[in-house]
């Protein structure tokens, strides 16, 4: 079965355009796109089969449908061949049963998306695929692109480097000096990405990459191309899948740039227009408080969005001003009911310390999604005993300079919970032991 797929203007102006076409935003009102699918023609398949069909695939080693975003091809581009699909069976991200912290917290259901444990180690990967897929096929039927380009605060640039050095496809990436981490600068380098690094923040780095890709012989690879939201809604259907089919009640997803928003939602729009899912989620959004302009907006009802200047926060990956995918998230949160709620720099720190005493190894963004869990659940904004999924975007080992910052006590402003320093001592059974009893009746 092949399906059609082209892109569209969010905001309903008439006009497709094919998925091999070098476009980003309307040429007649300058939205941003989204992929529009021929629902009726995938309805053609009933919601049984392609329950079988997807289970079927579901971490095999059959080409390429093994992975966890090339199992839902037909629902997210069919346009490329098999032979051009550049994959590194991304996705199949665990479902972390979060037992002892939802205990904490008075959850009884709450799972965490594991979106970390994919091939760069963030939800990232998932749409990179798709668009190096798309460009390399691109490439294959001669169209002429010297190389695919991102603004990035470390997770994107890590993704787009490694996909395209597995493609052959030359990688520039822009990042601003100083506001990311050492793990996450060294992917693109090590992957052979062309590395630059702007006296600026993301925002500024955002519109320098725009200017370059402007002749499009550099292709743009950030979330205002909608390519990668197909990859990214494949989050959904992996966690229904995951649950045999059963929709969660509440999930909650850091944001930032505000393209894996729109991407939850486009998933289980997909999945009930299909017949594979009976109901809708609640999304809620959780923003650093030192980045937080879709918080600011949804205190007004999304009756007005203003960009602001972020100011430094630990969760650096979402530390944006000017989500480019804004209007796209509220649409979102819109139809799902959802929620907006903030962190500090010591709630989500302490807030992903907390996890770690619990077996996780958090991210600082996992961290502001927790905190803001926290907070719901505090004041049953969120129901307890329902089904919970936070979505963890990134491995925390890409942030270990913020762990040892918290352990350490090298973090400013605010007392370290759950800090967790190595004791020091002489090479003395004696004292090891006099330790030890200390310690365990401490932690009793």
């Amino acid at each position: 079965m092949k399906n059609k797929a082209y892109f569209k203007c969010i905001k309903g102006c008439t006009g497709e355009f094919a998925l091999s076409e070098i476009i980003y935003k309307c040429p007649k009102c300058g939205s941003l796109l989204e992929v529009e699918h021929d629902i009726e023609n995938l309805k053609k398949t009933s919601s049984d089969e392609w329950k079988n069909i997807l289970n079927s695939r579901m971490g095999t080693s059959k080409w390429p449908y093994g992975s966890g975003v090339w199992r839902y091809k037909e629902m997210i581009c069919p346009d490329v061949a098999d032979k051009n699909i550049i994959s590194m069976y991304e996705g199949n991200s665990n479902l972390f049963y979060a037992k002892r912290f939802g205990e904490k917290i008075g959850m009884k259901d709450l799972w965490i998306k594991m979106c970390g444990n994919s091939h760069t180690g963030s939800f990232k990967d998932l749409g990179m695929t798709v668009l190096v897929s798309m460009v390399n096929e691109m490439i294959s039927n001669g169209k002429k692109i010297k190389a695919v380009a991102c603004a990035s605060t470390g997770d994107t640039s890590a993704a787009l480097a490694a996909y395209c050095a597995y493609a052959g496809i030359p990688s520039i990436v822009f990042l601003p000096s100083n506001k990311i981490s050492t793990a996450q600068l060294v992917q693109p380098i090590s992957n052979g990405s062309i590395v630059i690094s702007l006296d600026t923040d993301f925002d500024g780095c955002m519109k320098i990459v725009q200017e370059v890709t402007k002749d499009n012989e550099i292709y743009l690879a950030n979330s205002m191309n909608s390519l990668r939201v197909e990859g990214q809604k494949t989050i959904s259907a992996e966690i229904v899948q995951q649950f045999d089919w059963e929709v969660p009640d509440t999930i909650i997803i850091p944001g930032g740039n505000l393209g894996n928003v729109s991407a939850l939602g486009k998933g289980f729009k997909m999945l009930k227009d299909l017949g594979l899912i009976s109901k809708m989620p609640k999304i809620v959004v959780a923003q650093a408080q030192n980045a937080n302009p879709l918080y600011l907006s949804y205190k007004t009802g999304f009756k007005k969005f203003e960009p602001v200047t972020p100011e430094r926060t630990l969760a650096s990956a979402i530390q944006i001003g000017d989500p480019v995918s804004v209007d796209k998230a509220i649409n979102t949160l819109i139809e799902f009911n959802g929620i907006v709620e903030q962190a500090s720099e010591e709630e989500l720190a302490n807030a992903s310390g907390l996890a770690d005493r619990t077996g996780m190894y958090t991210c600082p963004h996992t961290g502001v999604a927790l905190a803001v869990l926290m907070k719901l659940a505090e004041r049953n904004e969120i129901d307890k005993n329902g089904k919970t999924v936070v979505i963890s975007t990134a491995h925390g080992l890409k942030f270990s300079e913020f762990k040892v910052g918290y352990h350490e006590i090298n973090i400013a402003g605010f007392e370290s919970k759950y800090r967790n320093k190595p004791i020091m001592l002489d090479a003395d059974a004696g004292k090891v032991k006099e330790v030890l009893e200390r310690e365990f009746s401490v932690k009793k």
